[in-house]
């Protein structure tokens, strides 16, 4: 979900928005989710739900990528990634990761070729697959487990990444 400016009382977004992967998505002019997020204690509700795991999220990550090692950025970066998509398998070069981590497309490709090493993870240019989802897990930091505990807390639904082959 974007706009969460809008929600908390902004009249703008001030951000960019990316997509990275491709899906299904709805769209709605500001106006029209403002006058729902009044109207609506069910959307209102899930929006801020939503808007408290994602500033848990925001928070950590700024943490996460101040104190952690790069390999347990890219570690709890794929994992969320996958958990998102509800997909082991990423469609993302490794310069966008660079960009998304705000680190230099080489860190990326030393830590993306040690995961690989390891066989946790398969990469090609432009797509990424998660072979040892376990592995993966027990070499992010624990900035991962805390982000999806409190998202699973928060918005409970299938547990899809556990499920994905």
């Amino acid at each position: 979900m974007t706009g969460v400016p809008v929600l908390r009382g902004g009249e703008t977004m001030p951000n960019r928005v990316q997509v990275q992967c491709a899906g299904f998505a709805y769209r709605m002019s500001a106006q029209v989710l403002k006058q729902q997020f009044g109207r609506s204690d069910f959307l209102r509700r899930l929006m801020l739900l939503y808007m408290h795991a994602l500033l848990t999220q925001v928070a950590q990550t700024a943490a996460c990528n101040r104190h952690h090692a790069l390999n347990k950025q890219l570690c709890r970066w794929l994992l969320i990634e996958a958990d998102r998509v509800a997909s082991n398998d990423l469609t993302v070069t490794q310069q966008l990761i660079a960009d998304i981590l705000g680190v230099r497309r080489e860190g990326i490709t030393e830590a993306a070729g040690k995961l690989y090493d390891e066989g946790l993870i398969h990469h090609s240019r432009g797509h990424i697959k998660i072979l040892d989802r376990k592995g993966l897990e027990a070499r992010a930091c624990e900035c991962y487990g805390l982000v999806k505990r409190e998202f699973d807390r928060l918005l409970p639904r299938l547990r899809q990444a556990e499920t994905v082959e």
